[in-house]
């Protein structure tokens, strides 16, 4: 047993690396400004000496930049240099980007892509924004609880019923809103309801003011979600087209 501690410890802190170098772009991208190194330790929470190491490594690497002397440190364009070949590559996104794009325009609403995670929550992997002033703000990397996310219930309501009650088994249907379902024998129930109709709404259960309907999608033999949302008043009132534009859109991806 002992001849593993080494390993674990040198695993777990490499980890905890990683981690905070994530938390360090998230800290940028919040705040929008140079930091000094005891602005982001402070933000991260972090201790000076291991967030001077970071830093250091970050800017020997390209990552970082100093603004000026004693002014702090800010991200160069390498990041997101890397990040846009990685997404222009993508095979996936690359077949549904264009969909999205055609939907959102069709619906004059927020239009999203996700996939549910081995944790129960929905990841969304590609947002195509409304243009209309009052829209529903996301962004690709977002985690959203999937009994409350209409793309997580078009996602669950493509599963076998016992694979779905496994998933859920842990879940607390606390309530966010006077509309949210507040128990797994009710979520059911409606599950019925929603997989009869063909598609999945999240009428103000998650944000009071939120309106969403998604539908599965078939890709590869992996099943995703793709939904329309927006506020819950515009949602509501256009649910038959928005689910025509849906059924649509998700036709010319199935496969």
């Amino acid at each position: 047993m002992a001849e593993h501690e080494p390993a674990e410890k040198s695993g777990h802190a490499s980890v905890k690396t990683a981690l905070r170098v994530i938390e360090i772009m998230e800290i940028y991208a919040r705040e929008g400004r140079s930091l000094t190194l005891t602005e982001l330790a402070k933000l991260l929470g972090a201790p000076m000496s291991s967030c001077l190491g970071l830093i250091r490594t970050l800017a020997s690497l390209g990552y970082l930049y100093e603004t000026g002397r004693r002014q702090g440190y800010y991200p160069t364009r390498r990041l997101l240099d890397i990040a846009q070949r990685i997404a222009r590559n993508d095979p996936l996104l690359e077949r549904v980007q264009p969909v999205l794009e055609s939907l959102r325009d069709a619906t004059r609403e927020t239009v999203i892509f996700g996939k549910l995670q081995d944790d129960g929550r929905v990841l969304y992997l590609e947002v195509r924004e409304s243009s209309n002033p009052v829209r529903y703000i996301a962004a690709p990397g977002e985690l959203r609880d999937a009994h409350v996310n209409s793309i997580g219930r078009a996602i669950l309501g493509a599963m076998p019923a016992d694979t779905r009650a496994e998933l859920l088994a842990g879940v607390s249907f606390s309530s966010r809103t006077g509309r949210t379902v507040d128990s797994l024998r009710v979520f059911e129930t409606a599950m019925q309801q929603w997989q009869a109709q063909g598609w999945y709404p999240n009428f103000g259960e998650s944000f009071p003011d939120l309106g969403a309907i998604a539908i599965p999608v078939v890709i590869g033999g992996v099943t995703y979600g793709m939904s329309v949302a927006g506020p819950l008043h515009r949602v509501e009132a256009n649910a038959d087209a928005i689910v025509v534009a849906l059924k649509v859109a998700g036709g010319s991806l199935q496969g």
